[in-house]
């Protein structure tokens, strides 16, 4: 009876390992073109909100002309998002995700940042206002940006309280957002913009999906942007 017991418990953590295994694979590695993967705008931007002669799409590629986002008209809770973007000199836009109110979306939303680390102004910059970061919360770390010009990828997963970006093929951000209980100190000591005035711990998760636009200058570029509940 001991054996068939422990028999049994070590088959139940061989099976849980793989599927932990493969679920993460999913994470950083996901095959878009399977089952479960739906475009997260389509080619007309019907399913989109934003301002009108903002944004377009020519070719494929996604892009603004102004410092306004665009937003998925369906909420979403658990996802992982996948998507190509191009950075110009001196872009500084993101991914927007958990965004409760898209009128006032900075303060109750959570920012993926998106920039050119490569410019004179962002290569400066605090590490959690660079790329990849949790903007204003997390900095990445080991991360791959290619120069403007270039096209990046960036997957993106949001599981509850937590969120995985994945960029270039490299898991670079893991955040926790229960950690983050405080709207005047991060958990790493540093301090978030006054403007970021909720603590990601409070925000809720069913929110839209928001791309920034043309912001500080420069614009950005966007393709192949795909998404799967999970």
């Amino acid at each position: 009876m001991r054996r068939i017991n422990v028999i049994a418990i070590v088959l139940l953590c061989v099976l849980t390992t793989v599927g932990a295994v493969a679920q993460k694979k999913e994470y950083i590695h996901p095959n878009t073109s399977k089952k479960g993967w739906k475009p997260l705008f389509d080619s007309t931007l019907s399913n989109a909100t934003y301002p009108a002669g903002v944004w377009s799409v020519t070719d494929g590629v996604l892009t603004a002309t102004k410092d306004e986002s665009i937003w998925s008209q369906k909420e979403y809770d658990n996802f992982i998002l996948d998507l190509d973007f191009k950075n110009a000199d001196g872009t500084n836009s993101g991914v927007i995700v958990h965004a409760s109110d898209t009128k006032d979306w900075i303060p109750h939303s959570v920012e993926i940042q998106i920039c050119d680390d490569y410019s004179k102004e962002w290569s400066k910059a605090d590490p959690d206002w660079q790329c990849a970061s949790i903007f204003g919360h997390q900095p990445a770390a080991n991360k791959s940006l290619k120069r403007p010009g270039e096209w990046n990828h960036y997957t993106i997963t949001c599981k509850d309280r937590m969120i995985w970006v994945v960029l270039n093929g490299t898991l670079v951000n893991t955040c926790d957002m229960s950690k983050f209980t405080s709207a005047k100190q991060n958990p790493d000591g540093t301090v978030p913009p006054g403007w970021l005035s909720n603590p990601m711990a409070t925000l809720p998760l069913h929110g839209h999906i928001g791309l920034q636009g043309q912001h500080a200058g420069a614009p950005i570029y966007f393709k192949n942007v795909k998404i799967k509940e999970i």
